[in-house]
């Protein structure tokens, strides 16, 4: 959508609101771990649905399900943009994996680390065996988790497979998946391809079709396969009929 002289005038607002926050939340991660807690998660998700707004973004949530969301699940969704990194988390109330690198990324790396995010360094073979116990304990403990089954941002098409993680995840705990599909109006600008974080962000706030719609399906629960590869495999295969739907050709 065009974006309104409103926002215009409100966007320096937000703007400021939002360092108000980071340094809040920059401060408050410097306690001792024991410290934190659900406020923080909270705090931090407040946090990401300010900068989306900050970034002049409009994100919609699309109930799709036909069923009433579980209590508890593992979401999953494709990977276009950087912006479900704070989109997500802005409308979900789950815990993220992420790259080992973002740790280390300057206020950002350490209110995500102090908010309960798990990490894995993806060509660590160790480092994912030790994630995935971590998120299987997470969900054991009640929380919900988000992964990206294409593992990781490749692209506006849905990639050609998924990695079998969350299903694996799903079957072990008996939790729920819960598909969602993130659907970008502005499909090349928000694609996040070889550009640094800063800078799409910086294309995705200066976008003038800012709608996103994230469509939330029924979840998909585990008793219904014999293995992590066939459920990975249907998944999949829901994923590319709703791109049909949602991404142009």
């Amino acid at each position: 959508m065009l974006r309104s002289l409103k926002n215009l005038f409100l966007l320096p607002v937000i703007w400021l609101w939002l360092l108000v926050l980071c340094i809040l939340l920059y401060v408050l991660s410097h306690l001792p771990r024991s410290f934190s807690g659900r406020y923080y998660h909270f705090l931090s998700r407040y946090w990401c649905g300010v900068f989306v707004r900050a970034l002049d973004v409009d994100l919609r949530l699309v109930h799709k399900n036909l069923q009433p969301l579980p209590e508890q699940y593992i979401l999953i969704a494709n990977h276009p943009s950087a912006l479900e990194d704070f989109g997500i988390p802005a409308l979900f109330d789950i815990y993220p994996l992420a790259k080992e690198g973002v740790r280390n990324w300057i206020v950002l790396g350490r209110i995500s680390d102090y908010a309960g995010t798990i990490y894995v360094k993806r060509g660590d073979a160790q480092s994912r065996h030790e994630a995935l116990q971590s998120l299987v304990d997470a969900v054991k403990a009640g929380k919900n988790i988000v992964l990206f089954p294409e593992g990781g941002c490749k692209g506006r098409r849905i990639y050609e497979k998924f990695h079998t993680g969350a299903f694996d995840i799903s079957l072990q705990t008996g939790v729920p998946i819960l598909p969602v599909f993130l659907h970008y109006v502005d499909q090349e600008t928000f694609e996040w391809t070889n550009q640094s974080l800063l800078l799409k962000l910086w294309q995705i706030f200066k976008s003038n079709k800012n709608l996103v719609n994230y469509y939330a399906y029924d979840a998909i629960k585990p008793d219904q396969f014999s293995d992590k590869k066939s459920f990975a495999k249907y998944t999949h295969s829901l994923y590319l009929e709703w791109q049909k739907d949602y991404l142009d050709d």
